[in-house]
């Protein structure tokens, strides 16, 4: 039993350090998009410039609220089985723990 608790804290760590390894990696190259992103900018103010109208004019015409809601629909309706299939996982631990 021992054995297993040092695995299991041994693993948590591992992920843990995994877990920040990554947030860390992700928030350098953000940093990096982001400094290149200023330097195109101050290289090329007009183009920049005609870049985000561009993207503005397109996200004002998308239907972003529709596109959020289908989603939102889309996650409740696959709620409901992700919510069966873990109670019928922890329904089974539950047993196998009993018969140990």
């Amino acid at each position: 039993m021992r054995s297993l608790d040092n695995m299991e804290q041994h693993s948590s760590g591992t992920t843990g350090d995994v877990a920040e390894r990554s947030l860390r990696y992700t928030k350098d190259q953000f940093e990096q998009v982001l400094e290149q992103t200023e330097e195109y900018v101050r290289e090329n103010p007009a183009r920049a410039v005609a870049y985000a109208v561009l993207a503005g004019f397109i996200l004002n015409r998308l239907p972003i609220c529709r596109i959020l809601s289908g989603f939102v629909r889309l996650i409740m309706i696959a709620f409901k089985p992700a919510i069966l299939a873990y109670g019928a996982t922890k329904l089974y631990q539950a047993t196998q723990n009993d018969e140990e």
